[in-house]
């Protein structure tokens, strides 16, 4: 179980929050929620106008499809131009006794690159910061140093939400918001892990700043197929039950994502 403290720069006080794999928040808790099925519907022109670039922020490979599968394959079919920001190579998913660890490093970025060309994206620009996992908070001068070289004013943004849980994703999301305001950047916040470890009805959730993006049968078909390409934390190692089980996959398989604006 990880359990981390909110940032001093969160936008609002929150408590100690926990990523509990096998006793996180369970999808039918959600789906019970009237005020997720409530949420106000975006069009995709709204969220990412004409003449912008989506940037995806992924702290970790396979972020960007957990978060924003659907919404870079509704942007791939409609030849948009889209970045995906690989902010990490997701090296220290598993302990250094599995026998999948010397693989990591390598394994990891194609498991992302085979999901983009499930979800149509193939062309996608990768952008590969190369900070060390799990150590992104220690890193983040150098992470803002690299995104202000990367990032354009027209950009729309996509980064994980600040509140999320993971130090890694809540220090890709601060960095984000440092720079909308510094360069002008819209950012779009994406929840990943807080689906697991918030309760509806607790508090915690934006509620206010929720939207949601519907998509159709076959777009929700290709996130689905792109989520299968993470071999390496969809499946067991051998010694560890997988780190995205079926529970936490549960969340993302919605027809729709949901963003904080």
């Amino acid at each position: 179980m990880l359990t981390v403290k909110p940032p001093p720069s969160a936008r609002t006080a929150a408590p100690a929050r926990h990523i509990d794999i096998a006793h996180g928040t369970a999808e039918d808790v959600w789906q019970s929620c009237q005020r997720l099925h409530a949420l106000p519907e975006l069009e995709l022109s709204q969220l990412v106008p004409a003449r912008s670039r989506a940037v995806i922020l992924a702290p970790h490979p396979d972020d960007e499809t957990l978060g924003c599968g659907g919404l870079i394959a509704q942007l791939a079919g409609m030849m948009r131009e889209i970045a995906v920001v690989a902010v990490s190579d997701g090296e220290r998913s598993h302990p250094p006794s599995s026998p999948l660890a010397a693989r990591l490093p390598l394994l990891r970025p194609a498991e992302s690159m085979a999901a983009l060309e499930c979800l149509g994206a193939g062309q996608a620009q990768i952008l590969r910061a190369r900070i060390p996992d799990g150590q992104i908070r220690q890193h983040r001068l150098e992470l803002k140093a690299w995104l202000i070289a990367q990032l354009r004013h027209t950009d729309i943004v996509f980064a994980p939400w600040r509140l999320d849980g993971h130090p890694d994703h809540e220090t890709v999301g601060e960095v984000a918001a440092e720079l909308e305001h510094e360069l002008g950047c819209k950012l779009v916040e994406v929840p990943i892990w807080g689906w697991h470890w918030a309760q509806p009805l607790g508090g915690e959730f934006p509620w206010g700043r929720a939207r949601k993006l519907a998509f159709d049968t076959g777009t929700g078909m290709m996130k689905r197929r792109a989520l299968r390409c993470y071999h390496s934390q969809i499946g067991s190692d051998g010694e560890r039950d997988p780190v995205l089980p079926a529970g936490v996959l549960a969340h993302f398989v919605r027809p729709y994502e949901v963003f904080f604006l």
